[in-house]
């Protein structure tokens, strides 16, 4: 089976809001758009935000390898160059990191960079790598 496209729709709660961020500071190309929302080229995929200004971004979590993962979250699988280029810019940034940057699950099977933060609304973006991408679903 060919990869194909991803196409998910999250909730904001202030459209403008949103396109400063994904489109100003992360550097996403918007795509079509309404009064309400926005497509974004999200690594190649659709990330599209829909203004709900009730949106309260409640978050879960998750115990992972020693870490309180938030749920839900979403995000994308990078080179390490490229994860770490987002890191230096994710820190010299006023972005807060719900997990920092670092290695999970080091020297074990899924080892991987990782990092989490929130979006201006409050949903939880994940951004990792690998530095052998055989190891994205190994099993311990």
């Amino acid at each position: 089976m060919s990869l194909r496209p991803f196409h998910l729709a999250i909730p904001v709660r202030d459209i403008l809001e949103a396109r400063a961020f994904y489109g100003t500071f992360l550097g996403f190309e918007e795509g079509r758009s309404a009064t309400h929302w926005i497509d974004w080229n999200f690594f190649g995929h659709q990330l599209v935000t829909h203004e709900d200004q009730n949106h309260a971004g409640h978050l879960s979590f998750n115990a992972v390898d020693g870490d309180s993962v938030p749920i839900p979250h979403f995000g994308v699988v990078l080179e390490m160059t490229d994860w770490k280029s987002l890191q230096i810019k994710l820190e010299n940034s006023d972005v807060k990191f719900i997990i920092e940057p670092h290695i999970r699950f080091e020297g074990q099977p899924g080892e991987q960079a990782t990092m989490f933060f929130l979006d201006p609304s409050g949903n939880a973006l994940e951004f990792k790598a690998f530095e052998n991408l055989g190891q994205l679903f190994a099993k311990s």
